[in-house]
């Protein structure tokens, strides 16, 4: 296991390079002088110049490049650009509010979509069924930040329930939360109802009814186990990608978090501050990945076989 999880930490290397030498390049393309938007439109071409040569801005691009990773791979990942501030302290401090909305987004994606799924396998092809079936055709299909706006517009400025903006305290991620959890809970359903429905057509659980097994005991003792190894997999991936397709949502409900900050980094071209929110994001993501995997053991310890 050990060997597995060193191999797999090893393997993030080349994935995260390649992740810094695109975006890297991404932000080197795009139209705009960083050096023109620190200073503004009041500032002279002399004055541009000056900072783009103090920035390193006029260097080679790899030169550039592997500037960068040096100084990244001795903890050093630049000052932002509008604040003169290190970038890690910047996501020190936001971190957290994004990473407790993707925490919150998962664990209600699993506590309400868990339960429709099997309940829609064990009453398959009843209303019941094809009403959870089509209400997580709904939330699949509908965009986060759309779903936002109309849940700030009903709850917020209309009812006055929850906070329209920030985030001071847990009723301010109620909202938030709702809002990336409503894609990943459709998901979980989704696929919690084909997996059980898999799971209870499988032999071992004929035998078991056959045996005199009551119902609850043939749904969470001999089959929902089984069932939840693919399960596991979409809620790790949609864990990953709470952490990064938080930036709208974020923009929405106006939160201090990673998303607002990458974003106004791309508007303002701060170059430092985009490329560490994304190896943030993307580390992030690639951790939840090895996690997942070392669950899949503990869910069925036929695999730890397998983990080599």
């Amino acid at each position: 296991m050990t060997k597995y999880i060193i191999k797999r930490l090893l393997c993030l290397i080349p994935v995260i390079l390649g992740i810094t030498l695109l975006i890297f390049f991404i932000m080197d393309m795009a139209p705009g002088d960083p050096a023109a938007t620190i200073l503004g439109d009041a500032a002279n071409e002399e004055s541009i110049a000056l900072l783009r040569e103090e920035l390193g801005l006029n260097d080679p691009f790899f030169v550039r490049f592997f500037r960068y990773v040096f100084d990244a791979l001795h903890g050093d990942f630049g000052r932002s650009y509008s604040t003169n501030v290190p970038v890690m302290e910047e996501i020190a401090v936001r971190f957290p509010v994004t990473l407790k909305l993707a925490v919150f987004g998962i664990l209600l994606s699993l506590v309400v979509g868990i339960p429709i799924g099997i309940i829609s396998a064990v009453r398959q092809y009843s209303l019941l069924d094809y009403s959870t079936m089509l209400f997580t055709l709904i939330l699949t299909s509908m965009p986060g930040f759309w779903l936002g706006m109309l849940l700030l517009m009903l709850f917020s400025l209309k009812l006055g329930w929850f906070p329209a903006t920030g985030a001071v305290g847990w009723i301010s991620f109620v909202l938030p939360t709702i809002t990336v959890a409503s894609r990943s809970m459709a998901n979980i359903a989704r696929m919690t109802r084909t997996t059980m429905l898999e799971v209870l057509g499988q032999d071992y659980v004929r035998t078991a009814r056959a045996k005199g097994a009551n119902e609850k005991r043939v749904i969470f003792k001999h089959s929902l186990k089984n069932a939840l190894i693919p399960v596991i997999t979409v809620a790790g991936t949609n864990f990953g990608s709470l952490m990064g397709g938080a930036v709208l949502i974020e923009t929405v409900f106006a939160m201090p978090g990673l998303g607002t900050l990458l974003v106004n980094g791309v508007r303002s071209q701060n170059i430092p501050i985009v490329m560490a929110c994304v190896l943030v994001i993307a580390i992030s993501f690639s951790l939840i990945n090895l996690i997942v995997d070392l669950l899949y053991t503990w869910l069925d310890p036929r695999l730890k076989s397998q983990l080599k």
